[in-house]
């Protein structure tokens, strides 16, 4: 992992940097890629600097967590990684494509196809079930069989709640569900922002722990918080303040899900 002015080579495909070499001098395939992203929001005096010159490498496989207060870039970091928006200046790469070149119909189609996003607030329509949910959106994106939106709330813990209502749901469910809808495309990216924010500590860590075990089947996985507790069960935390990376630090032995705390 680099960070600060170091900039990387850039590799003919996709016009993206290559990768690092690892500690054995292999070159990791990198899941997520920033060189010098930057976003503003307006012009002048009201200009907004909301991420400012960010340098980040995400090796594939890993569980990332972006830390910092309000405010501090974290969510602007992870719509540039989720294609939601593109960067003022800089480059943003996933999965080896240069997403900070795709017009708004690229953007599209690589949220459609590439991530799964997980909110705090859950976001489920009340009138359709748990399998509807996942469902819903499974069939947006073209992979809407009922085997593997049922076989998505089984990876979560619900096998037996997908004919339940939202409201009939806890607030842990509720996101566990939210989780099922994400990764029902099978995604390789997983961006989770503030997905434990509004559940109690004993609810939190069973959503912490589902993120956990998606991670050890190979998914990558961002979590935005400003909770520090949850840094210690990452493979890499992220320090973010007023819109810049300030520290890149790597967890030699992440903790379980279980063991975390606040």
């Amino acid at each position: 992992m680099r960070h600060g002015s170091e900039r990387a080579p850039a590799s003919a495909r996709d016009g993206a940097p290559e990768p690092a070499p690892g500690p054995d001098g292999a070159r990791e395939r990198a899941a997520v890629l920033l060189r010098g992203a930057s976003k503003t929001y307006g012009k002048g005096h009201a200009a907004v600097h909301a991420l400012r010159e960010a340098d980040l490498e995400v090796p594939e496989g890993e569980l990332v967590v972006l830390l910092g207060p309000s405010g501090s870039g974290k969510t602007t970091l992870l719509n540039l990684i989720g294609g939601i928006e593109p960067p003022t200046a800089g480059q943003v790469v996933a999965g080896g494509r240069d997403i900070s070149r795709l017009d708004e119909d690229g953007r599209t189609a690589y949220r459609r196809d590439t991530v799964g996003f997980v909110f705090q607030f859950f976001n489920l329509v009340p009138s359709l079930t748990a399998l509807e949910n996942v469902r819903l959106v499974a069939e947006l994106t073209g992979r809407g069989d009922r085997e593997r939106s049922a076989a998505a709330l089984a990876a979560v813990g619900l096998a037996e709640r997908g004919g339940r209502f939202p409201a009939q749901l806890s607030g842990g469910e509720q996101q566990r569900v939210a989780i099922a809808r994400a990764i029902a495309k099978d995604p390789a990216l997983l961006l989770c922002d503030e997905p434990t924010g509004a559940l109690d500590l004993d609810t939190g860590r069973g959503v912490l722990r589902v993120l956990q075990d998606l991670n050890g089947e190979g998914r990558t996985v961002m979590v935005v918080t400003h909770n520090a507790a949850i840094a210690s069960m990452a493979h890499r935390v992220v320090r973010m303040r007023s819109g810049r990376i300030v520290e890149v630090a790597r967890n030699a032995a992440p903790a379980p899900a279980e063991e975390v705390t606040w």
